[in-house]
């Protein structure tokens, strides 16, 4: 490495949805930004870097823009929650630069004659007068630039949409991990980009309740939470992501969630009303009815099977 529910109205008029704790871009919101900055980037020439915010560059600011300068943009990928963009130098070094978005980073190409919007972080100046521009109000996204991107992103789990990613293989996660459901998901080192929104959502849609043990599901839960994770996500990049807070918009996700910040409207399937809770350190947001818990499979209950051991030798 080098160098080391409330609807809301934004000034575009673009409908978005705030809720009582801060949301930050998951897999269908990468994937969409992704997609939406690839083909103004590839085949691109790099002519400079600028960071104007310290923290936000992982390294030197000098070495990342002397390495950089003159690179081709071969690739613009998703890892996880990482913006994965792909370089190669005219010695035939590739460079990779990784952006994590974290809770309010945003990427944007613009002509470099336009006025830079208000918290631009980092500026990637493009052939053609373009620059790439990171923009963060809150400060928290990072940016790497790397010849080797493993030594970031080597922890970064099975990607959830991968061949890879099969009934089998989550039951082995889960099954290796004696912890409730909700946390392994959150896990990128279990499975990359989930979070908490499409987590609440999966669990939902597989009728599980996020304080189960993960190493309790049978087969069959297994198999409906896997077809649950692919299905909310792949629902989620079709539309575009969810509009979070003021940072997304376009997206609107948000208008189909069942459950996540909807504390306390009707259930879609049932009507009963959605209980927010907090599991794993995380506002949680379940319903009651359709994702009930059974003794013994949550987290701090001793089985039935326990109890009546402890019954029958008392």
């Amino acid at each position: 490495m080098f160098g080391a529910l409330r609807p809301l109205q934004n000034r575009d008029g673009l409908r978005t949805i705030k809720f009582g704790s801060i949301a930050v871009p998951e897999l269908p919101e990468v994937e969409t930004t992704v997609g939406r900055i690839r083909p103004k980037l590839v085949r691109r020439h790099i002519a400079g870097i600028e960071c104007s915010w310290r923290r936000t560059l992982c390294g030197s600011p000098a070495t990342a823009a002397r390495v950089l300068r003159g690179a081709r943009i071969e690739a613009v990928g998703r890892r996880g929650k990482f913006v994965r963009i792909d370089t190669v130098r005219a010695d035939a070094t590739r460079v990779a630069v990784l952006i994590h978005l974290r809770m309010s980073g945003r990427l944007e190409v613009q002509p470099s004659s336009f006025a830079r919007p208000a918290h631009t972080r980092l500026c990637v100046a493009l052939d053609g007068g373009d620059e790439l521009r990171f923009v963060d109000a809150r400060k928290f996204g990072r940016v790497w630039v790397t010849r080797e991107p493993e030594a970031v992103l080597g922890r970064v789990g099975v990607e959830p949409l991968s061949d890879g990613f099969t009934p089998d293989l989550l039951r082995c996660l889960l099954a290796g991990r004696s912890r409730v459901i909700k946390s392994v998901l959150l896990d990128q080192a279990v499975v990359a980009g989930l979070g908490n929104i499409y987590v609440d959502e999966s669990l939902f849609r597989a009728r599980l309740h996020p304080r189960m043990r993960s190493d309790r599901l049978s087969r069959r839960q297994c198999e409906r939470l896997h077809r649950a994770i692919q299905s909310a996500l792949r629902d989620g990049i079709a539309a575009n992501g969810a509009s979070i807070d003021w940072v997304y918009p376009g997206g609107s996700m948000q208008d189909r969630f069942a459950v996540y910040g909807r504390g306390g409207q009707p259930c879609p399937a049932c009507q009963t009303a959605v209980v927010r809770m907090v599991v794993a350190q995380r506002g949680t947001h379940i319903c009651p009815r359709c994702q009930r818990i059974r003794t013994g499979f949550s987290r701090g209950h001793r089985s039935t099977r326990n109890r009546r051991a402890l019954r029958s030798n008392s």
